[in-house]
């Protein structure tokens, strides 16, 4: 069996963005200070991610393959099922690499010396080195089953087939977030034709993000877990009209549970974690499934 190939991900730092945009350091500094910034900090946290890549990089052992791809090109990078993936960055990356994943183990690393560890990336890169070191030994690099924690993720599948998936949410909706029509139907027989802004469907660990703040307006309804094989769903400000309801606004979807979305606009759009780029678009009278997904993500966590 081949050896094992490390997939380091992490996505243009915010000075390297500003180069793109301002051309010279000089312009750069001078947009920062008109807005009350410096760029000693942006320069700060250019360096650590900077600094932990590199320390990554040179502890990967030398007989293993390896790639890097940035959060901009994943959606056209090829994995192989034997990659153990690196994210270096925020937990939102880690949601963002999540997608595209069918069982690889992921190792979260946060670039930023002494802030509190994320939920998604746990690890220091001085701690991250150690796992790869100890992954290392066999091999394979095979990881056992108790390093890794298995977090839930949503799957929405249109009626032809196409399919997407995420790790915090999916959202259906208007592509401008206008009024969206469709026919509503739930896992308990409840169906209504609605317009709203759309719906979202979020798992534990998509709970404390935009989820969250829909869950609190509507009174705090118990959200799952991250480990949780559960889903909780939304719809988003529903309009009552003579054609269209407003009962079915939320509710919970056990693992063998499906949300079913029949379009009855033009199009929607379907997106997962924020990444509307990525996207796939139903036509009306298309049919949306959106279930728990098969692919949870394997979250390295010792």
């Amino acid at each position: 069996m081949a050896n094992p190939r490390v997939v380091i991900v992490h996505r243009r730092t915010e000075l390297q963005e500003l180069l793109d945009r301002h051309a010279t350091r000089g312009q750069a500094e001078f947009f920062l200070r008109t807005r009350g910034r410096t760029i000693e900090s942006v320069q700060d946290r250019h360096d650590h991610l900077q600094d932990s890549l590199a320390t990554f990089r040179a502890a990967i052992p030398s007989d293993w393959r390896r790639a890097e791809v940035e959060r901009a090109d994943l959606s056209r990078f090829l994995l192989a099922p034997e990659d153990i993936i690196a994210v270096v960055g925020q937990d939102g990356l880690v949601a963002n690499v999540a997608k595209y994943l069918s069982g690889q183990p992921v190792l979260g690393i946060d670039p930023e010396p002494g802030a509190n560890p994320g939920i998604l990336v746990r690890h220091t890169v001085a701690y991250a080195v150690r796992i790869l070191q100890r992954l290392g030994q066999p091999a394979t690099g095979a990881l056992p089953v108790a390093d890794c924690e298995q977090l839930p993720t949503v799957t929405a599948e249109l009626d032809d087939g196409q399919q997407l998936s995420g790790l915090n949410e999916i959202f259906i909706g208007h592509a401008s977030h206008q009024s969206a029509r469709y026919l509503l139907r739930t896992p308990g027989g409840g169906t209504e034709r609605q317009s709203s802004s759309g719906l979202i469907v979020s798992t534990g660990t998509g709970a404390t993000g935009w989820c969250a703040s829909i869950a609190l307006e509507r009174g705090g309804r118990t959200l799952p877990r991250p480990v949780d094989r559960k889903l909780a769903w939304f719809v988003r400000e529903a309009w009552p009209s003579p054609i269209t309801g407003t009962t079915l606004t939320e509710g919970s979807l056990e693992a063998a549970e499906a949300l079913t979305v029949t379009v009855a606009s033009d199009q929607l759009v379907v997106f997962g974690d924020g990444m509307e780029e990525d996207r796939l678009t139903a036509t009306w009278g298309q049919e949306i499934k959106v279930r728990l997904g098969d692919r949870p993500l394997q979250l390295i966590t010792a």
